[in-house]
């Protein structure tokens, strides 16, 4: 597996080494061809079915869509990461190499992270069409994009967390989904829970957080929010993997 044949070569980190072997790993297998096909085929039969018929120059269509899609397609992206490594016994060989399991975690985490964004890459396609159909307003185009990859670190991060926590690759799918699941819908099912946690549940959900930038307001506050959930679920994955070391 990535990571677990050699030691890095002199001059280069091994988080480095860890990021270039796992995003070429993605390269290598079908798997993340077929989820990336399949994500473009979504996202651009639910795009273009309605942008017609809402006949207005935007990609709100597109970004409204987009949590719900990354809440299945990453967890699928994520899902072999550290479970595979951990079915066929190469994360102990991996872990008895000179690297820290920081830079084990860090180094699949961006290649994931990485991925998703090299698979965005297709989608500004909509956004040519945008504007050749019309003039859009600029600022909800770029804060959906930012705001795209800053959810796709946070939804990174979770499946990578499920994977390693299990060597079951379906298992960690599951897990991952889930939970991204219910940080999308979060926010629709306030109105049944007591007024007293409504703000702090409102404040937890990835999807109202995601909407607020796709608008092109870009808050510290959602920023925050993406980058908390982000730097939680890798430190987790970090301590899971530590822990697994010193076993």
């Amino acid at each position: 597996m990535s990571g677990a044949n050699s030691a890095p070569r002199a001059g280069k980190s091994a988080l480095t080494v860890i990021l270039k072997r796992e995003l070429s790993s993605f390269f290598a297998g079908p798997v993340a061809y077929i989820v990336s096909a399949l994500f473009l085929a979504f996202s651009g039969l639910l795009f273009f079915s309605t942008f017609f018929l809402v006949n207005r120059a935007e990609l709100r269509g597109f970004f409204g869509v987009l949590p719900m899609l990354f809440a299945f397609f990453i967890p699928a992206l994520t899902m072999r990461l550290l479970a595979e490594e951990r079915r066929s016994g190469s994360i102990e060989t991996l872990l008895t190499l000179p690297v820290s399991a920081f830079d084990v975690v860090m180094g699949k985490f961006l290649a994931a992270v990485s991925y998703v964004a090299i698979m965005l890459v297709p989608t500004l396609a909509y956004a040519l069409t945008v504007a050749v159909l019309g003039s859009p307003d600029a600022g909800p185009i770029l804060g959906g994009y930012l705001g795209a990859l800053f959810l796709a670190a946070a939804f990174s991060a979770i499946g990578l967390f499920a994977s390693a926590v299990t060597k079951n690759q379906i298992v960690a799918f599951f897990v991952a989904f889930a939970a991204c699941f219910v940080l999308v819908i979060l926010d629709q099912f306030l109105v049944i829970f007591p007024a007293a946690i409504v703000a702090p549940l409102d404040w937890l959900s990835a999807g109202s957080h995601f909407e607020s930038i796709s608008r092109g307001i870009v808050d510290s506050r959602d920023l925050l929010y993406f980058l908390s959930v982000t730097a939680l679920f890798v430190a987790l994955t970090v301590k899971t993997v530590r822990e697994r070391r010193e076993i």
